[in-house]
């Protein structure tokens, strides 16, 4: 069972993580009210993800960052995001945070984000005997607009990734991260059509959606297509939907703190937080993600 550790000062905001994450089940869950109680936790068990408030006293979310990643990068952090810590959120997610979810969409978006990341780190384990045996590695993937293939496409690519040498935990659970969100964006909004205001909607009501879609013309013969270039200077990913695409100037500006509430833009967010870019084609149907590693 895979541990979580809970950091926030409001004792009610505690219990209420918690019960969403038993809900999800497979996840062992542990609370402390605040950074340095965290940090002392860290001491005696390191968990598998921590989850953590920003705006807490004595020690807020950023510094909290800051002090795991330079003892424990391997554990991925999800920030908890509301209004007043915007600015707070992005200075913790350039200094290593994996993932953030706005406490307004706790519900829909906490369980569903550990889990991956709870996915992510597990495949990481089963890959360590491949790393540093190949120079270089390309491929291509055409895919049906089935959610189910994410995580093994992502999985795919830290594997061409590690193997090449980058086996950083921090950077391979952030590219990770960006790859899962390119690609549920090029299935979800780009071939499905679906927006992101439908993520209010009951788990159940969204998952009836998915499903009568991914049956219906013209969705259900939309394919995504993704091509990797991986080396040991950088790796490059390609991927493209088959939906009628989309203004890109139309995105929310990422660099905007007061944006991390907002339901659309998320994944973009996130993209080009933990990739040294991220080009989109002027039709909005192709992304490219582009991750540098120094000598």
């Amino acid at each position: 069972m895979s541990t979580v550790l809970v950091v926030d000062d409001n004792a009610v905001d505690r219990m209420a993580v918690r019960g969403l994450l038993e809900k999800a089940g497979g996840l062992s869950v542990r609370l402390v009210d605040s950074g340095n109680a965290a940090l002392e936790a860290l001491r005696q068990s390191v968990p598998d993800v921590i989850i953590t408030d920003l705006v807490m006293p004595e020690m807020d979310g950023f510094s909290l960052v800051k002090a795991i990643v330079a003892t424990y990068p391997q554990v991925p952090i999800v920030l908890m995001t509301g209004y007043g810590s915007e600015e707070i959120a992005v200075n913790a997610l350039h200094a290593g945070a994996a993932s953030y979810v706005p406490k307004s969409h706790l519900s829909s978006l906490l369980a569903e984000t550990v889990l991956k990341l709870v996915e992510i780190l597990r495949q990481q384990e089963q890959q360590q005997r491949l790393i540093g045996r190949l120079m270089r590695q390309d491929c291509e993937f055409e895919l049906d607009s089935d959610p189910r293939l994410v995580p093994s496409i992502v999985h795919y690519m830290i594997r061409g990734l590690r193997c090449v040498g980058h086996s950083d935990e921090s950077i391979s659970i952030r590219v990770s991260v960006a790859l899962e969100e390119a690609l549920n964006n090029a299935i979800y909004h780009g071939n499905l059509e679906l927006s992101s205001a439908l993520r209010e909607l009951d788990a159940a009501e969204y998952r009836e959606i998915v499903r009568q879609r991914r049956e219906q013309s013209p969705y259900c013969e939309r394919k995504v297509y993704v091509r990797a270039e991986i080396s040991r200077d950088e790796a490059r990913f390609r991927i493209r939907d088959q939906g009628p695409g989309f203004d890109p100037q139309s995105l929310p500006d990422p660099t905007d703190p007061s944006n991390l509430d907002q339901p659309s833009g998320r994944g973009v967010m996130l993209m080009r937080t933990f990739m040294d870019e991220v080009l989109f084609e002027p039709c909005g149907n192709e992304v490219t993600l582009v991750k540098r590693f120094a000598p």
